[in-house]
C-alpha cells in the first residue's frame, strides 16, 4: 500500500505583504478621522470665542448704549473690535480703531484646515456683531420696575455671528455651511440709592393713593386688629408691617 504524500506548505513569499495591505486598508479608514477630530476641536474653539465675544458686546452695550455719558458705539465699530480682539491673533493689542487684516500675521494660527487654509478667510465677511437694547416684558418684573420708578428699557443683548468656511474635499465639511451664533443678555438699571431714605422712598412710592409696588398700606390695615391682641409670650412682639429699614447694622458692629 502506498503511503500518503504530506501536503506542502506554500512558499513564504506567497504570504509576504499581508500586514502592509492590512495597514493600508486601516489607514484609509482612520485617515478621515485623523482629519475630522482636529477640525471639530477648532470649530468648538471658534464657538467658545464667539460666546466670549458676545459677552463683551453685551457689556459694552450697557456702558455705551444706556443712559451714561459714554459715546454710542455702532454695530460696525463693535464688530471691528470683536474681530481684532477676539478672532485675531492672541497677541493683538487693545487699541482704538485697530482693524484686523486678512493676512497671516493677524489670523489665529490654529484656525486652519488640514491644508493650511484659514477657516475665517475674511474677517469682514465671516465675523459680525450687533448690540440692541429692548424693553423688559416679563409681567412681574415690569410691574415692580414701574412701581419703583425704574427704567424698563434695560435689556442689553450682544450677538456675535461667525461663518466658518467650508473645507473642500472633506465630506461633509465641504458643503456644511456652518454658521455659529452666540447671544448674551444683561439686565441693567442705572438706579442707585443715595442712602436708606432713598431706598425707603422707592419701596413706599405712592401711586393712585396706594403704596406701589408693595401694598404696605393694605397690609398695615389688615394687620391692625392684631395689635389689640396682647402678646402671649414674654418679649414677643408683632411683626412691623410696612417698616422699611435698609442697611441695618447690628449693634455689636457699630463700635
Amino acid at each position: 500500500m502506498r503511503a500518503a504524500t504530506p501536503r506542502r506548505r506554500p512558499p513564504a513569499r506567497r504570504i509576504r505583504g499581508q500586514s502592509t495591505v492590512e495597514f493600508l486598508v486601516l489607514g484609509l479608514v482612520l485617515l478621515p478621522l485623523l482629519l475630522i477630530v482636529p477640525l471639530l476641536g477648532k470649530q468648538l474653539d471658534i464657538a467658545q470665542t464667539a460666546a466670549s465675544a458676545s459677552r463683551y458686546v453685551a457689556f459694552e452695550g450697557t456702558v455705551r448704549h444706556g443712559s451714561s455719558q459714554q459715546p454710542w458705539k455702532s454695530d460696525a465699530q463693535l464688530a471691528g473690535e470683536v474681530r481684532r480682539r477676539f478672532f485675531s491673533a492672541s497677541t493683538a493689542p487693545v487699541k482704538t480703531d485697530d482693524v484686523a487684516g486678512d493676512f497671516a500675521a493677524h489670523r489665529n494660527p490654529l484656525w486652519t484646515d488640514h491644508r493650511g487654509d484659514a477657516l475665517l478667510p475674511s474677517f469682514a465677511a465671516n465675523v459680525g456683531a450687533a448690540s440692541r437694547r429692548t424693553e423688559l416684558t416679563q409681567p412681574t418684573g415690569a410691574v415692580f420696575a414701574t412701581g419703583m420708578g425704574l427704567d424698563t428699557d434695560n435689556l442689553h443683548t450682544g450677538s456675535v455671528r461667525v461663518n466658518v468656511a467650508d473645507v473642500a474635499g472633506l465630506a461633509p465639511f465641504d458643503a456644511l455651511g456652518l454658521s455659529i451664533e452666540r447671544h448674551t443678555t444683561v439686565l441693567v438699571d442705572p438706579w442707585s440709592a443715595s442712602g436708606p431714605a432713598a431706598v425707603r422712598s422707592a419701596l413706599r412710592r405712592e401711586r393712585w393713593g396706594l403704596d406701589s409696588p408693595f401694598p404696605f398700606g393694605l397690609l398695615e390695615l389688615a394687620a391692625s386688629p392684631l395689635k389689640l391682641i396682647p402678646p402671649v409670650l414674654e418679649g414677643a412682639k408683632l411683626p412691623e408691617i410696612g417698616r422699611v429699614e435698609p442697611d441695618v447694622v447690628p449693634a455689636d458692629r457699630l463700635r
